[in-house]
């Protein structure tokens, strides 16, 4: 996995597990242009899956400002940091902070091993009502992880008093065009059958809504929601939409970064019905 101050490109949990049942370790890197590329990494004698490691020997982490989970801007120094850009002082004096560590924009945390992740962006806050900042990324992955018929999901709430979420179920994907069809995938249509629902396809699911679907999604969504300590990061009420994300729906870039702002632009009326109340 590796993350810059500008682009994304996180390797998913699923593909890492694909390996993994292969026995192959993929080793993820951490790090940005401006530390002259890695500053942590994992190695097959210290790997902890869905993390990028720890330091390189001679690097040094800081989280700024973390929140009640341990969450915080992730901060490097070091000598492999650069000194600053070129005819820009400003800028420079922007990306560090009085100690000397480059603040990188990044999300992450630190497990009780010294094993960092990353969990989001700071452009990539939800901010509440009520002031509470939220990052979605491990919300959604956890929600993800809850519920393995679920593709794609997007929290929403910013600005709002509670959080929603839009998500998207497994379906089949042309493989012309690479647009999402409207069949699930086997592995849907037999988590499907396991809680004893018949449907196979997402339109059956919207037009004649199964209750014993509906309940294994809440009850997964209760499930994430047990994990976060805050009330403020709770979902209170989501949506599933009528196909997935995708690179030629415009929902998902290059790398399969959700396109957060298009996705809300998108879908805005199925997001405002969520806050009618």
């Amino acid at each position: 996995m590796y993350w810059s101050p500008h682009n994304v490109i996180p390797i998913t949990r699923e593909t890492l597990e694909f390996f993994l049942s292969l026995d192959i370790n993929v080793n993820e890197i951490y790090g940005m242009s401006e530390c002259t590329g890695p500053h942590t990494m994992s190695f097959p004698w210290k790997y902890r899956l869905g993390t990028v490691g720890q330091e390189v020997p001679g690097m040094f982490t800081k989280l700024d400002n973390p929140d009640q989970d341990g969450n915080g801007e992730i901060c490097m120094a070091g000598r492999h940091v650069f000194m600053g850009y070129l005819n820009e002082e400003a800028k420079t004096r922007e990306t560090f902070d009085d100690d000397g560590y480059l603040h990188s924009g990044d999300i992450g945390k630190r497990d009780d091993k010294g094993f960092l992740s990353i969990t989001g962006r700071i452009k990539e806050l939800l901010i509440t009502a009520g002031g509470e900042n939220v990052a979605p990324v491990p919300i959604e992955d956890t929600v993800k992880l809850e519920l393995p018929v679920v593709s794609n999901c997007m929290l929403v709430g910013d600005k709002k008093k509670f959080l929603s979420m839009l998500i998207t179920l497994k379906t089949k994907v042309d493989e012309e065009t690479m647009q999402p069809k409207d069949e699930l995938t086997p592995l849907a249509i037999e988590w499907c059958k396991s809680i004893g629902c018949k449907a196979t396809t997402v339109s059956e699911l919207l037009a004649s809504p199964d209750e014993s679907f509906l309940k294994a999604i809440q009850d997964g969504i209760d499930r994430a929601n047990a994990k976060s300590v805050p009330r403020a990061q709770k979902i209170q009420k989501w949506s599933m939409l009528p196909r997935d994300f995708s690179i030629p729906g415009g929902e998902l870039g290059p790398t399969l970064k959700l396109r957060r702002p298009i996705v809300t632009k998108m879908y805005e009326k199925t997001i405002n019905k969520l806050y009618e109340d």
